[in-house]
């Protein structure tokens, strides 16, 4: 059964530190703080509406909850907390900072019912985090993380792709400490630029280049090799047995309107995933015709090969991810048809997610 949340957005407030890339208002569109009986509201009717409330949370996303306000934060629990139990809600979750993480908070947080703690890591290098002002260390992820563990919330961890001065070993580091710590659920999120952010600010004067440079060591530049990152890092966490909640900003017309820069689209997860189903297909077509990986080959060679990968292909998917092998706006059946191969998708329940059979 698919999990859901009841996302109760509360603005930037409390959190000691502003990061590079902040800007809480336009990328969740709260404007103002909920209170205890707007909580109250929110969650009374959409217990109404929820098919399977019992695997629905309560989510406090937004800023780092554990850093509002000790009142205020009790005011929000407490309300959320006469919506939990049996016949109503599965728990609360909440996002926060990995260094607003202590016992006392823990146990405070068992109290009301909180089931899981999402914490903004965004990298596990120092010298990101210090240069997009996170005020934390990769250590006090791991820490964190270990807290959360014993206290037996469900964990989840935020990671960012590319952070003013993350290299590409910078980014696959951080997946690799991620895969280290093996949170429950990874939120993958491409930077995005917003108006009056310091990135904007960085961008503006030059400091700060997506796109590469003579002096940049970052191995991608453009979105689609963003994308590519992406869809590795989504596949891995995945394969990994850590379920990817997220990967890239929701769709929000408040982030279009004030970004200026960054690899956002509204379809980021749906283009990695098109992407994941690509490269399989066509490793599978490869095996099909006999490919042996590092052989050169003569003129006629390759026209043998050709000869063998084009007409139509059955390809089978898991059925929950047809739409996914199909690509977006059909963009894997239209590769493959420029190029000779019309592939039928079918949907088998013994292929895993991610992988496929393809035959003729």
């Amino acid at each position: 059964m698919k999990h859901s949340n009841i996302s109760i957005f509360i603005p930037h407030i409390g959190c000691p530190h502003k990061c590079s890339f902040c800007d809480q208002t336009t990328i969740s569109g709260a404007q103002h703080l909920p209170d205890g009986n707007e909580v109250r509201e929110i969650c009374s009717k959409a217990l109404n509406e929820v098919r399977s409330p019992e695997e629905t949370e309560i989510a406090f996303f937004g800023g780092s909850f554990t850093a509002i306000p000790r009142d205020y934060m009790l005011e929000l629990l407490e309300a959320a907390h006469e919506f939990v139990g049996e016949g109503k809600f599965r728990g609360i979750r909440c996002s926060t900072r990995p260094d607003c993480i202590n016992n006392e908070v823990l146990s405070l947080l068992k109290t009301y019912g909180v089931t899981a703690i999402e914490l903004g890591a965004q990298s596990m290098s120092d010298k990101v985090l210090e240069a997009n002002e996170r005020g934390h260390t990769a250590e006090d992820v791991f820490n964190a993380s270990r807290l959360i563990r014993e206290f037996g919330f469900e964990l989840g961890l935020q990671m960012m792709i590319g952070l003013y001065q993350s290299t590409g070993a910078d980014e696959w580091e951080t997946m690799e400490k991620i895969l280290e710590i093996h949170p429950d659920t990874v939120r993958i999120y491409p930077v995005v630029i917003l108006k009056g952010t310091k990135l904007a600010e960085l961008l503006k004067n030059g400091e700060y280049q997506l796109f590469g440079g003579a002096n940049d060591e970052r191995e991608y530049y453009d979105f689609d090799d963003v994308v590519d990152v992406a869809a590795t890092m989504l596949e891995t966490f995945e394969e990994s047995g850590i379920r990817v909640i997220k990967c890239g900003l929701h769709a929000s017309e408040f982030v279009e309107k004030d970004m200026v820069g960054g690899y956002y689209h509204p379809a980021f997860r749906e283009l990695c995933e098109s992407m994941i189903y690509q490269l399989a297909i066509s490793n599978e077509l490869d095996r099909y015709a006999g490919i042996v990986a590092g052989k050169g080959y003569s003129p006629e060679e390759w026209k043998e090969y050709r000869n063998k990968i084009q007409g139509v292909f059955t390809v089978a998917v898991h059925p929950s991810c047809i739409s996914k092998a199909m690509g977006h706006k059909k963009s894997n059946y239209l590769h493959f048809l420029e190029n000779g191969i019309e592939i039928k998708i079918i949907g088998d329940e013994s292929v895993p997610k991610y992988k496929c059979r393809v035959y003729k």
